[in-house]
Parts: structure tokens; C-alpha cells; sequence
């Protein structure tokens, strides 16, 4: 059995910082990509930043400089660094995990993580 477990989701004011951490366990093969998405309150999940297993990281761009993706492959952990955060980045933040090969490809979800940014 997958699991996926993100943590670190809270409240703060504008301008704060928060650190996202998903950690994934069980039987997953080859973890090639992960990344976190978000949602809002009436609107669809969003990607907000990708990973891929050689570093390579991609950003929406409301979030390109003030958030950063970070993996460590040894722990199947991904993390998402977010800085002067503001009132628009409060979502349910979601962890992807996909692992496999092409054509085997598998998807997991976390549960999501709360962040609410206060102005």
C-alpha cells in the first residue's frame, strides 16, 4: 500500500514563509516525478511546482521566486519552501507523487495540507 503525507501547512500572515514536506512510502516504484498542486476555495487545483528525479523544477508563474521545490530521493521526500507568502496563495495544498515507467506510469495523491495566509 501507497501513502502519501504532507505536513507543515498552517496559518500566517502576508509576507511570512511556510515549508511544505510530503513524505512517500510503500510500494512505489522508480519515483520520476513529483510535485505539489493547490486548491482554492471555488476554483480548480492548480500545478504550483514540479520536480523531476534529476532536479530539474518548474514553477507556475505567480509563484516563480518566492517559492522553492526541493527533493531528497533517499527519503522519497519532497518539499515546497514558500516565501513572502500572500493572502492569494491560501489553498489546500496537494502532494503528487508519480513513479513507474512510461506506459506504467502510477499516480498518487496526499490528503492535502492547509495553508491560509492572512493579510
Amino acid at each position: 500500500q501507497v501513502q502519501v503525507v504532507e505536513s507543515g501547512g498552517g496559518l500566517v500572515q502576508a509576507g511570512g514563509s511556510l515549508r511544505l514536506s510530503c513524505v512517500a512510502s510503500g510500494s512505489i516504484f522508480s519515483i520520476n516525478f513529483m510535485g505539489w498542486y493547490r486548491q482554492a476555495p471555488g476554483k480548480q487545483r492548480e500545478l504550483v511546482a514540479t520536480i523531476t528525479s534529476d532536479g530539474i523544477t518548474n514553477y507556475i508563474d505567480s509563484v516563480k521566486g518566492r517559492f522553492t521545490i526541493s527533493r531528497d530521493n533517499t527519503k522519497n521526500t519532497v518539499y515546497l519552501q514558500g516565501n513572502s507568502l500572500k493572502p492569494e496563495d491560501t489553498a489546500v495544498y496537494y502532494c503528487y507523487v508519480r513513479g513507474g515507467s512510461i506506459g506504467y506510469y502510477r499516480h498518487y495523491w496526499g490528503q492535502g495540507t492547509q495553508v491560509t495566509v492572512s493579510s
